[in-house]
């Protein structure tokens, strides 16, 4: 196991977060000024444990050096609409309140942890906005079913994306990467076009989020963008 600051890695997951450093990089640099974290890439030694802690560090200074240079938006607030957990698989189904720890809402699970379950993948976080359009093209779609822990409205979701914070309930967390959609998604989508939901798409994907401060979450609770 390898340790960096809280969050606790297996071999499995230091390794997939060392080969995601730069794609997370560049989403976060995407559409912004990436000069003022230029400066703050990770160089990496070949070692495992040495790599991963350069890769948080260097996630966390540059979305400090983003947040510095005005590069992120301003206060927005919106509210939690519904919170789901699941043993494990789809869809995950509403809880009126979640405690979150580091690693994720506590009680939730994944039915497999090859593309999911790292610290940097602990909550993850969608939009009723998004979801009521994607409803109107005809995909049976709704809160939870796609696996998001946290269904937020009232913030203007494309400005909920890598690198940005958000306080929700008593949780700080902070967005890190888009989360990919896969085949499991496929029901709850017209002819199963599941990459409805992908970013490249546009501002309609489900994105990742780090937890920086632990807390509880009830359903209304405030979602603070950039607190």
């Amino acid at each position: 196991m390898h340790a960096v600051g809280p969050y606790t890695f297996s071999d499995h997951d230091a390794k997939k977060t060392v080969d995601n450093a730069f794609v997370v990089w560049d989403l976060m640099a995407e559409g912004r000024d990436a000069t003022v974290m230029e400066h703050l890439r990770p160089q990496f030694t070949g070692d495992l444990a040495t790599d991963l802690e350069r890769t948080w560090a260097a996630w966390m200074a540059a979305s400090d050096a983003l947040r510095s240079a005005g590069e992120l938006p301003d206060t927005a607030y919106g509210t939690v609409a519904q919170l789901s957990t699941s043993k494990g698989g789809l869809p995950k189904l509403p809880a009126p309140t979640v405690r979150v720890g580091w690693r994720g809402a506590e009680g939730d699970a994944q039915k497999t942890r090859v593309h999911h379950g790292r610290p940097w993948q602990a909550l993850c976080l969608w939009s009723t906005e998004v979801i009521d359009a994607l409803r109107r093209q005809g995909h049976p779609i709704a809160p939870g079913l796609a696996g998001e822990n946290i269904t937020l409205s009232g913030l203007h979701w494309p400005d909920v994306r890598p690198g940005v914070r958000l306080r929700i309930g008593d949780v700080l967390c902070e967005v890190r990467a888009y989360a990919l959609p896969c085949f499991q998604n496929t029901a709850w989508f017209e002819d199963g076009d599941f990459n409805a939901m992908h970013h490249e798409r546009g501002p309609v994907s489900r994105v990742y989020a780090t937890v920086l401060e632990p807390g509880e979450i009830r359903v209304g609770d405030p979602a603070i963008l950039e607190p």
